[in-house]
């Protein structure tokens, strides 16, 4: 008998050992092909090892003498599995071959797919063999969630600690040990998450839509997980009312969380949650007072104003991100094609619009589950009246009894959400403030000044408005960019060019540039879309209508602009607007930006300041190398190779990724800050190669760059500079305050960008 279970365990060790040792082979393969390092060598070997030991004991506790056909094809998709664990440990120290990994985890997913219809067509279907597949997609799962974790961050490891999580709770909840039917959606369910992360360890599709894939794909594995616990409750004898009670519960959370959801970036943190919403007392005494009909009606009108007010701040967080203002409902929606255009320039068209779809996704089942779940809060009321009256006293004591003393923790002391009085609040002020600006348009000074009075003190000069995107106070904290104006400095002098800084404070903050060179331009404060709307439909005086009228011939350089933009002649009046389409740019965008700055300035000086016996011209001129992402960048050239642009050709490739460079706050600053370098050292390297001693600057940035640069509550600030080469020009604005050289002083005049115009044309003008 003992001879016999001897040979029963040996043929039990021919499989497992036959299997470390294929690994062994495959090992050594990678090794010579991909140079799989030590760490990657010792999570293989220890993978196979564990693989043969688990195999084995798991073959003798089902009284298993051998591996059948179907079980040995799920010996290979382990031994490729503990294959792709092995590269995963070698891409922690470096490169790893992303071709070879792809191909195990693909062939090891194909496998996955004939191990069981060569168990069924055998007849060799067993328990063994079912927990062996099982196991083995498991492990697959968690080394690909390790793997793509890397790049897409740390909550993809949900992915593999699913499966664990739930074996580990069987512990401690014996009925998680019980078993159900095969389901054949759960196997569904774990072929699409294994595709799902092998595809995004290929990283084929952008960042965004990959991430809503893996999303979904999550989303998938936690319903089917939530379904097996489900069942395994309901077979253990589960009381019939659990389900409602677990729905409720749900829907009460919802709603609290919708009541309470911050709109501001630093507010969201558990303790934002532990407020106590006034208006969800308010609702739950209407509910107990009125008959039960009127109670639902209010639920369903009150849930759809709850989803209202989330997706409310949901957006107040992203324009706190992006601007640092809360969302405006009565303008802010027009922003919505230039955030899909500008998304599309820095990840993609698809990824963009897989971004706005998720979010259309999220408003209209916000929407629609609100509703719902007040409606079900409305009968749980109606049910348990006497109790909750008792829970909203003892609530209501708790969130005023602070309030009104000042006592307890700050979190209590917040008696209630106010989004909703906030946004009635926001909506009549924007509707205010239109009205106001109305009445600031009736004010121009410089209206009905003849074009002899104008500008006098520029007359024979080119005069270039020179807006630096997002080049704002932030960036003077970097030392890159310190390095970079000090640099310009000593371009300027060797040219014989001086020039004097100050600050200006934008109307605008992370984007909507436009709302910066209007304001600039009109001298009214041009703060939103609606002002801005309806400022270009009238006959303010801007800055080129008074170039224009002193005779300088107007220019508009937007390189980014790909069709018609009505406003430069309807509004700005500019004799010639050049554009991404008719400067003869033939290189490489980089993303946002059609072409580099050195481009766009070389291409202005060939089409307008070369050209002999010409009048003086007035350019404003939109450097976008500094535009959001930030990434890749180019590189300056000499100004004799400049050429078609063709010289910019290998730049793209050879830079940062946005999808790289966006992973870490880190190094969005870094491109941020590397990103005004260059423009700001291309423009320094224009002037001193242009040799015109006739020509005059006014450099200023548009806005701050975002909240991840510039961090929360950053002041509105940007600088501006006048450069000129004639010390007249820079005398006339010597009692500015504004100090020597391009980088302003700390403690420099801040004046709101509005009142340029108006001191500008003062200063030069009779």
């Amino acid at each position: 008998m003992r001879l016999v279970q001897r040979r029963v365990r040996s043929r039990n060790l021919i499989g497992p050992l036959a299997g470390f040792a294929c690994l062994l082979v495959l090992l050594g393969v990678l090794a010579a092909t991909t140079g799989l390092d030590v760490a990657g060598w010792a999570t293989g070997v220890a993978c196979g090892a564990g693989l043969a030991a688990l195999t084995a004991r798991s073959m003798a506790h089902h009284r298993r003498d051998g591996l059948g056909p179907a079980d040995r094809v799920t010996l290979a998709r382990a031994v490729l599995a503990c294959g792709v664990a092995a590269l995963t440990a070698d891409s922690f120290g470096g490169q790893t071959p992303v071709a070879i990994f792809v191909a195990l985890s693909t062939i090891a997913l194909i496998l996955d797919g004939v191990d069981g219809r060569i168990a069924r067509r055998t007849g060799s279907a067993s328990a063994f063999g079912a927990r062996f597949d099982m196991e083995v997609d498991s492990f697959l799962v968690q080394v690909l969630s390790v793997y793509v974790a890397q790049t897409m961050g740390w909550w993809v490891l949900a992915f593999g600690a699913a499966r664990y999580v739930f074996v580990a709770a069987g512990w401690a909840l014996p009925w998680l040990r019980g078993s159900l039917p095969p389901r054949y959606w759960a196997k569904v369910v774990a072929a699409i998450v294994g595709i799902t992360l092998t595809l995004a360890a290929a990283s084929i599709l952008p960042d965004a839509v990959t991430t809503v894939v893996l999303l979904i794909a999550l989303g998938l594995l936690a319903e089917s997980f939530g379904r097996h616990t489900w069942g395994l409750w309901r077979q253990a004898g589960s009381p019939p009312v659990t389900r409602a009670t677990v729905t409720s519960g749900l829907a009460v959370l919802l709603v609290w969380v919708a009541l309470l959801m911050p709109d501001h970036t630093g507010d969201l943190s558990p303790a934002a949650f532990v407020r106590i919403p006034l208006e969800g007392l308010v609702f739950i005494v209407l509910v107990c007072v009125l008959p039960s009909r009127l109670a639902r009606i209010l639920a369903l009108i009150g849930g759809f104003l709850a989803g209202v007010l989330m997706i409310t701040r949901l957006l107040d967080r992203g324009f706190y991100f992006a601007f640092d203002r809360p969302f405006h409902p009565v303008y802010d929606a027009a922003y919505a094609g230039s955030a899909l255009a500008l998304l599309g320039d820095s990840i993609g068209r698809v990824g963009a619009l897989a971004v706005f779809i998720g979010a259309g996704i999220l408003c209209v089942a916000m929407l629609a589950l609100l509703p719902l779940s007040a409606v079900r809060v409305t009968r749980l009321v109606a049910r348990h009246r006497r109790p909750t009256i008792r829970i909203v006293a003892v609530l209501a004591a708790i969130s005023i009894v602070p309030a009104l003393t000042g006592a307890g923790p700050e979190p209590v002391r917040q008696l209630a959400s106010t989004s909703a009085v906030r946004l009635a609040t926001q909506v009549q002020d924007d509707l205010r403030d239109q009205r106001e600006f109305v009445r600031a348009l009736e004010q121009d000074p410089f209206r009905d000044t003849p074009g002899n009075d104008l500008l006098t003190g520029l007359r024979g000069k080119d005069v270039l408005l020179v807006f630096v995107e997002s080049y704002g106070r932030t960036a003077l904290d970097s030392p890159v960019v310190g390095s970079a104006l000090e640099a310009g400095d000593r371009r300027l002098q060797q040219a014989g060019f001086s020039s004097r800084s100050g600050f200006l404070t934008s109307p605008t903050f992370g984007g909507i540039s436009w709302l910066a060179h209007s304001t600039l331009q009109s001298g009214l404060w041009v703060n939103n879309q609606a002002r801005y709307d309806h400022l270009v439909t009238l006959d303010r005086l801007t800055l080129t209508d008074a170039f224009g009228r002193a005779g300088w011939r107007t220019i508009a350089d937007v390189p980014s602009n790909d069709k018609d933009w009505p406003v430069a002649k309807t509004y700005y009046h500019y004799d010639t607007v050049y554009d991404r389409r008719n400067v003869g740019y033939a290189g490489p965008s980089f993303s946002y930006a059609s072409m580099p700055d050195q481009y766009t300035l070389a291409a202005l000086q060939r089409l307008e300041l070369e050209k002999p016996n010409r009048a003086p011209v007035m350019a404003e001129v939109d450097l976008v190398s500094s535009h959001t992402p930030w990434a890749p960048l180019p590189r300056l050239v000499d100004w004799s190779r400049v050429g078609d642009g063709s010289v910019f050709d290998p730049m793209p490739a050879e830079g940062d990724s946005p999808e790289d460079v966006w992973r870490q706050p880190d190094r969005v600053k870094a491109a941020y800050a590397q990103s005004i370098a260059y423009s700001l050292d291309a423009l320094s390297s224009f002037v001193q190669q242009l040799h015109d001693p006739n020509l005059v600057l006014v450099v200023l940035g548009d806005h701050q760059p975002a909240s991840i640069v510039s961090g929360n509550g950053a002041s509105h600030d940007v600088p501006v500079s006048i450069i000129a080469a004639d010390p007249a020009v820079t005398d006339r604005v010597a009692d500015w305050g504004w100090a020597d050289g391009l980088r302003p002083n700390a403690d420099a005049p801040v004046w709101p960008m509005d009142t340029f115009r108006d001191r500008f044309l003062t200063a030069y003008g009779r």
